[in-house]
C-alpha cells in the first residue's frame, strides 16, 4: 500500500501559504527606521541624479571657460564655476557618476572574488581552504594605496582600473567573513539533514548555506562601499584620476587650489562625499540589527562532512560473513577507527556484522559510547573525513556500498535510504517554512513539479497525523511544538517512498506521550510500505514496543544478536541482563557490572554527523 494512498483525499484543496514572516519582519524593521530611511532616501536621491545628470544640466562637466572663472552662484551656473570655469553643478552631477560606478566596480571584483571562494573553502575545507587561505594572507599584507599608486603608474590614469584593483586587494576580507559563515552553518544539523535527504553539495549550499551567508555580506558591502568612495576620492585629489571625466575627488583638489579666492567650492564635493560615505554606513548599521547579525561567529559543533572516509587496508578487514539472499542492508566485519593523539588508530567500532530485511524493524541498541552511531553513519557514508572504515560486507538491496562516490550516496540517501533523526528542531532549517524543506527532496529525487511536491508534502503530513496539514506546511520550524517537528521529519524521510529507514533516536527529545505515538506512526509506515527499518536506541522499552530483531553493542562490539522475543526472555549475554535489569529498575546501566570491566577509555568516540554522540 502506498503511503499517500492511506492519507485520506488523493488531490487536497490548493492551500494558501503563509508570507514569510522573517524576511517581511526585517524589512518592516528596516523601514521602521527613520536613520535608516534617511541613508536611503540620500542614496537613492545621488543615484537619479547621476542617472539624470544629461537631463538635469546642458553644461559640460569637463568643458573650460577661462573668461568664467570662480564665476559666482547663479544664471547658467547654478553653483558658479571652478578655478577654470568648469560648471560647479554638472561636476557635482556627473562626479556621483564616476563615484557610484567606482565604488561597485570594487565591490563587484571583491564579490566575484571573495564569495565564492569562501563558499568553496568553508564547505569544502581541504587543500583548497589552505591555499585560498594563504592567498587572502597574501592580499592582506600588501599596503593598498602603495600598491594603487604603482599600477596608476604603471598603466596610466585610469579611474576603473584602480577600482578594479583596489577590489582585488579587498577581497580577502569578503572570502574571510563569507568562509567563517559557511564554517558556522556547515555544522549545523539542518545542514546535515539536507545531506542525508541526499541533496547535492551544490543544492546545500545554494539553499542552506547562502541565505545564511547572504545578511553579514550585505552588511560588509555597504561598508565596502562607503571605503570605496573615499579611496577613490582621496586619489582623484592627488590628480591620478582620469582628467577625461568630473569626479568628486577632483573638484576638491581644485577647491584647494583656490580655497582663499572661493572657499564654497570646498563645500559641495565635501558634502556629497561626506553625506554618501555616512550614508553607507547608517545603512550597514541599520541592516545589521534588521537582520539580527550580531557579528559573532555561532558556536560550531563538531561534525563530519561529506568527504569519504578512508578505507583501513584490505588485509586488516574480517572475513566476508554468508551474506543473506534476503537481506535489505548487510553489515559484514564493520570496522571504523580514527586517529589517535599519539599517531596511532584506535578502533571505535570493532567487526560489526548485522541484517536488516525487508519489512523487518532491527534495533541498535548501546548506551552512549557503544558505537552504534558510528555504524549507521557508516552505512550513510557520513562519518568524519578523518575516520577510516573496513568493511568485509556492505551491500544495500545487492548493491556494494563501499567506494561509492558522493554522487552516488547521494542518489541512495533520500531516495532508498531515508533517515529520522533525533533533536527534531535543530534537524529543520529556521530560514525556511516547512512545506518548502518537505518538497525540496521531492522535486529533487522524483522530479515533481512544485504543485506535485506540495500536494504530495500536505498529504504526507496528513499521515503522520498532523492535524492541520495547510497551516503546518506553510508554518517555520520554531512555529510548531517539538512533537509536530519530529512527524515533520517523519513524513520528510519517508516522502521519497524509501526501502530503507535509519531510525537515530527518533524519540529522545519528547515526552512520553509523544514517544508512543511516534513509534506507533513508524510501525504502521513500515507495515504499509514493507520497509526495513534500523532503529538506533539505548530504551529497552522502544525495542519492546516495535523491533523485530535486536543487536546489542557495547564498546564497539556486537555482544548479543537475536530475536526481540527471545533475547527478552533469555538474555545470553552479561551486558545484555545489565541493561535489560536497568532498563526495568530504572536504575544507573552501569551499576550491575564491574567498573573494570567497563574501558571508559574505549567508549568516547569522536562526535557523528547529523545527530549528537552515541
Amino acid at each position: 500500500m502506498s503511503i499517500l494512498s492511506a492519507s485520506g483525499p488523493a488531490g487536497p484543496a490548493p492551500v494558501e501559504v503563509l508570507a514569510t514572516p522573517a524576511r517581511a519582519g526585517a524589512v518592516r524593521r528596516l523601514l521602521g527606521n527613520p536613520v535608516a530611511v534617511g541613508a536611503l532616501v540620500w542614496l537613492v536621491l545621488i543615484a537619479v541624479l547621476a542617472v539624470l545628470a544629461p537631463l538635469l544640466t546642458s553644461q559640460s562637466p569637463t568643458a573650460s571657460k577661462i573668461t568664467e572663472a570662480l564665476a559666482p552662484v547663479g544664471g547658467d551656473h547654478p553653483l558658479g564655476t571652478d578655478g577654470v570655469g568648469r560648471d560647479v553643478w554638472a561636476q557635482l552631477l556627473y562626479g556621483a557618476r564616476t563615484s557610484l560606478v567606482g565604488s561597485l566596480t570594487v565591490v563587484v571584483v571583491a564579490l566575484l572574488l571573495g564569495l565564492p571562494a569562501g563558499v568553496l573553502a568553508g564547505y569544502y575545507r581541504g587543500w583548497f581552504d589552505a591555499v585560498a587561505s594563504w592567498v587572502a594572507s597574501l592580499l592582506m599584507a600588501l599596503p593598498a594605496i602603495i600598491v594603487l599608486l604603482v599600477v596608476l603608474a604603471q598603466f596610466g590614469r585610469s579611474t576603473a582600473l584602480a577600482m578594479a584593483v583596489f577590489g582585488v586587494i579587498i577581497a580577502p576580507g569578503v572570502f574571510r567573513l563569507v568562509r567563517a559563515s559557511v564554517l558556522a552553518v556547515r555544522e549545523e544539523l539542518f545542514v546535515d539533514a539536507a545531506r542525508v535527504a541526499g541533496l547535492s553539495d551544490a543544492r546545500i549550499m545554494r539553499r542552506h548555506v547562502l541565505p545564511v551567508v547572504v545578511p553579514p555580506t550585505v552588511i560588509q558591502v555597504s561598508q565596502l562601499l562607503g571605503i570605496a568612495i573615499v579611496i577613490q576620492a582621496g586619489l582623484e585629489f592627488l590628480g591620478l584620476g582620469s582628467a577625461n571625466q568630473a569626479s568628486w575627488g577632483g573638484m576638491l583638489s581644485d577647491a584647494f587650489q583656490n580655497i582663499y579666492a572661493q572657499p564654497r567650492l570646498l563645500l559641495w564635493p565635501g558634502l556629497a562625499i561626506v553625506l554618501t560615505v555616512t550614508a553607507f554606513g547608517l545603512l550597514g548599521n541599520a541592516l545589521r540589527d534588521a537582520l539580527g547579525v550580531s557579528g559573532r561567529v555561532p558556536r560550531v559543533r563538531r561534525r563530519g562532512a561529506t568527504t569519504p572516509p578512508a578505507v583501513l587496508p584490505a588485509d586488516e578487514a574480517a572475513p566476508a560473513p554468508a551474506v543473506d539472499p534476503d537481506a535489505l542492508l548487510a553489515l559484514g566485519g564493520l570496522r571504523v577507527a580514527y586517529p589517535g593523539p599519539d599517531g596511532t588508530e584506535r578502533e571505535v567500532v570493532h567487526g560489526v556484522s548485522l541484517t536488516v530485511r525487508r519489512g523487518e524493524v532491527v534495533g541498535l541498541v548501546g548506551e552512549s559510547g557503544s558505537g552504534k552511531s558510528q555504524t549507521a553513519f557508516a552505512v550513510l557514508g557520513l562519518l568524519p573525513p578523518e575516520a577510516r572504515t573496513s568493511a568485509a560486507t556492505m551491500t544495500f538491496d545487492g548493491a556494494d556500498l563501499r567506494g561509492l562516490s558522493p554522487a552516488a550516496m547521494n542518489r541512495l540517501r533520500g531516495r532508498r535510504i531515508g533517515y529520522i533523526p533525533q533533536e527534531p528542531m535543530s534537524n529543520l532549517d529556521p530560514s525556511f517554512t516547512i512545506g518548502s524543506q518537505l518538497t525540496e527532496p521531492m522535486r529533487h529525487h522524483l522530479g515533481l513539479s512544485g504543485a506535485e511536491a506540495r500536494t504530495r508534502a500536505l498529504a504526507l503530513l496528513d499521515r503522520v497525523g498532523i492535524p492541520d496539514p495547510a497551516r503546518v506546511f506553510g508554518s517555520y520550524p520554531h512555529q510548531v511544538s517539538g512533537g509536530m517537528a519530529q512527524r515533520v521529519l517523519i513524513a520528510g524521510a519517508v516522502s521519497c517512498d524509501p526501502d530503507l529507514l535509519i531510525a537515530d533516536e527518533p524519540t529522545t527529545a519528547l515526552d512520553v506521550t509523544v514517544q508512543a505515538e511516534v513509534l506507533d506512526l513508524i510501525r504502521e509506515l513500515q507495515a504499509e510500505r514493507r520497509l526495513g527499518v534500523l532503529l538506533v536506541t539505548h530504551d529497552f522499552g522502544v525495542v519492546a514496543d516495535v523491533c523485530d530483531t535486536v543487536v546489542v553493542m557495547r564498546e564497539g562490539r556486537v555482544v548479543e544478536s537475536a530475536e526481540a522475543e527471545r533475547l527478552f526472555a533469555d538474555p545470553q549475554h552479561e551486558y545484555t541482563r545489565m541493561l535489560l535489569g536497568s532498563t526495568l529498575e530504572d536504575t544507573p546501566a552501569r551499576g550491575s557490572l564491574p567498573a573494570s570491566d567497563l574501558h571508559p577509555e574505549e567508549i568516547a568516540v569522536p562526535l557523528p554527523t547529523a545527530g549528537g554522540n552515541r
